[in-house]
């Protein structure tokens, strides 16, 4: 067995880089250019020798990863929605991102305090978000608007170089949530410095504040980490992990990576160590008690990833399996999301919960937080991006579709804190606060991120060629193996309809291979390129198409779109949960909807054949903002089932996914 108390294993840095980017500048002599001003003479080598460092320093930064990426990010601007997804990121962008956010409200915590624990995440998620959707889109306007915040928020930097809410004499704070709030900070600077703009001041705030933390935490006499935090196992200021990792990877500086050492070492939970316990093969429903909380446990791993990167050690990259295949094996539900509160009550439906298997229980109040499905969303990218593993885009694909669309409010000035199968699907009783009538909590925060994150994982890269995760309609461009630049534009109505088809035009005949995703529900799926039949498809894998490509070759797919019948856990707590029936047609999850159904939830027995199979017929929908709707047969009678994300709550209505059965 491991010892994780022990001190941790680090491979050997073979290179050390410290820039001072701030201090490099003002000492820069710029006498000799004597034709100009002096004033344009600063003002212009002063932002060339920032350029130039800064790219020394980026090409540096690759170098310091011992694990390199099986499937990479493509660059910003390389992927383009249309319709489906495309809409519903509009929608945000129109009515919370550029509508009701109160960005300097959210400010002012920093300027007068907050009057609740952890409200300082909130500019740091918004920062990520607007930079996120801005290298999807490009668009100027969210640029200037997302500088604009960034530089209110460097302007309240306290006397130590802190970004924070608490006062100086006060840090690190405690139960006031100052670490985690630290944490998203970095996150939302880090996101804009990589994705907006390279900006040496925001580089220099973000040193800064990073190495406030370390000045503050660590071994004694300093406060430990553990120490800090408004639960009783403190694990969510662990989550800082990954901003300083990330930070480490950009500016070379080994004290970032000692720093992250020294997270790890602590085991990252008062009481317990929770990458010992998931190393060795817990559930993590027992992990970490008694505050198994699955968002801030996400993301400690989300930071877990990055130190795997830098590190090399082949421990990590056990923690990062076993949490993954427990997470998908015994927490997601059928929408993609996770957690409960049938195990741990007081976490308010937040906590690891054997989820899975309970998802039926009849006496759950609260379960999938929308902060807990957005962080898994993106632990799936980084497992992906690692490993090369498909299971991974399945389970994207399915918290996308039905989990973190159903969460959103049609107006797209919300996403539920909560998400029920069955009853009041959507509130936004949690926490947070309210703005003017505004309600901001952190999972109205965490939603947009969610979906500023879709194009971001629709299409990436391997070093064979493109891969395509998602079928949105829409327009990729990748590169080849050689590292030509080859187009891709994807036509379909995906998850409307099971066609797609996909251009190929690379810039000249060349050899490399395309990589699509086969969805592990599509038993039966049809390839052709250029008309002929592609043989080998196999349902959960990605199908690999080597061949000399040229400008206007095509792909063709057909999926297995077929309706089937998903049956209850028998092993639940509650033995009433065993009772019931749902249906998922290709990558949607159906649900009743009481807004056109006022016997959404009276008992029925589902038709299906002996394979499961369920025959419903596609109908125009009844009411207006449904995607999808369906007539399903019962033993009573047909029923109409729309698909999970259509239906609105948010007017006091209700849903039922899980269908009671008949006894």
């Amino acid at each position: 067995m491991t010892n994780f108390s022990s001190e941790v294993f680090f491979m050997n840095i073979e290179f050390s880089l410290s820039v001072d980017v701030g201090s490099c500048l003002e000492n820069v002599n710029f006498v000799n250019f004597w034709k100009y001003s002096i004033g344009i003479i600063m003002k212009n080598a002063i932002v060339f020798a920032a350029a130039a460092m800064l790219l020394s320093v980026g090409a540096f930064a690759q170098n310091l990863k011992k694990v390199e990426d099986v499937i990479e990010p493509l660059p910003a601007g390389s992927v383009t929605f249309n319709g489906y997804f495309s809409n519903d990121i509009q929608n945000s962008i129109d009515h919370w991102v550029n509508g009701v956010m109160p960005y300097d409200k959210v400010i002012d915590y920093f300027i007068k305090g907050r009057p609740k624990f952890a409200l300082g995440e909130m500019p740091g998620k918004c920062i990520r978000t607007n930079s996120l959707l801005y290298r999807y889109n490009q668009n100027p306007k969210l640029k200037e608007l997302t500088k604009s915040l960034v530089y209110k928020l460097m302007a309240t930097e306290k006397s130590n170089g802190s970004l924070s809410c608490t006062a100086v004499d006060d840090q690190p704070g405690d139960r006031d949530g100052d670490i985690w709030e630290r944490k998203y900070t970095m996150l939302g600077l880090l996101q804009y410095y990589t994705d907006v703009e390279q900006d040496p001041r925001v580089l220099s705030a973000l040193e800064k504040e990073a190495k406030s933390v370390i000045d503050q935490v660590g071994p004694a006499p300093k406060k430990g980490i553990t120490q800090l935090g408004w639960s009783s196992t403190k694990i969510e200021s662990s989550s800082i992990l990954e901003p300083m990792v990330k930070l480490y990877f950009i500016t070379g500086k080994k004290e970032y990576l000692d720093f992250a050492e020294y997270i790890v070492r602590t085991g990252a939970s008062k009481g317990s160590n929770i990458f010992q316990q998931v190393y060795e093969g817990e559930h993590l429903y027992n992990v970490g008690k008694p505050y198994p909380k699955a968002y801030e446990m996400t993301s400690v791993w989300e930071g877990l990833a990055e130190y795997y990167r830098a590190t090399g050690d082949p421990r990590w990259k056990v923690c990062l399996d076993n949490f993954f295949n427990d997470v998908k094996d015994n927490e997601i539900t059928i929408i993609g999301n996770a957690g409960s509160d049938i195990y741990w009550p007081r976490l308010n439906g937040e906590g690891w919960s054997n989820t899975a298997v309970e998802q039926t229980n009849p006496d759950i109040k609260r379960m999938m937080e929308t902060c807990v499905g957005v962080t898994w969303m993106k632990y799936c990218s980084q497992y992906l991006r690692l490993t090369g593993d498909p299971t991974a885009v399945d389970y994207i694909e399915k918290y996308a579709y039905n989990g973190l669309l159903g969460a959103m409010k049609p107006d797209g000035k919300s996403f539920s804190y909560v998400n029920l199968l069955n009853g009041a699907k959507v509130t936004n009783s949690g926490w947070g606060t309210n703005i003017d009538g505004q309600p901001v909590t952190c999972c109205n925060l965490s939603g947009p991120c969610g979906l500023s994150y879709l194009p971001y994982i629709a299409a990436m890269q391997s070093k064979e060629g493109p891969v395509i995760n998602l079928y949105n309609a829409g327009t990729v461009t990748a590169k080849t193996a050689k590292g030509n630049e080859v187009k891709l534009g994807i036509v379909t109505e995906y998850p409307r309809g099971n066609e797609v088809r996909i251009s190929v035009d690379p810039a000249a005949k060349e050899k490399f291979t395309l990589k699509l995703h086969i969805p592990s529900w599509s038993e039966n799926t049809y390839v052709s390129v250029n008309g002929r039949t592609v043989s080998g498809v196999e349902a959960g894998t990605y199908l690999s198409l080597e061949r000399n490509w040229k400008p206007g070759d095509s792909i063709y797919i057909i999926f297995d779109m077929r309706a089937k019948l998903i049956k209850a856990s028998d092993k639940g707590r509650n033995p009433k949960g065993r009772y019931f029936q749902a249906v998922q047609w290709g990558p949607l999850v159906l649900a009743r909807d009481e807004n056109i159904d006022p016997d959404y939830n009276k008992p029925v027995q589902i038709v299906a054949d002996e394979g499961g199979e369920v025959k419903v017929k596609a109908i125009a929908p009844q009411r207006a903002g449904t995607r999808m709707e369906f007539i399903v047969p019962t033993t009573e009678g047909d029923i109409h089932m729309v698909d999970y994300s259509s239906v609105d709550c948010w007017k006091g209505k209700h849903i039922q996914t899980w269908l009671p059965m008949i006894r």
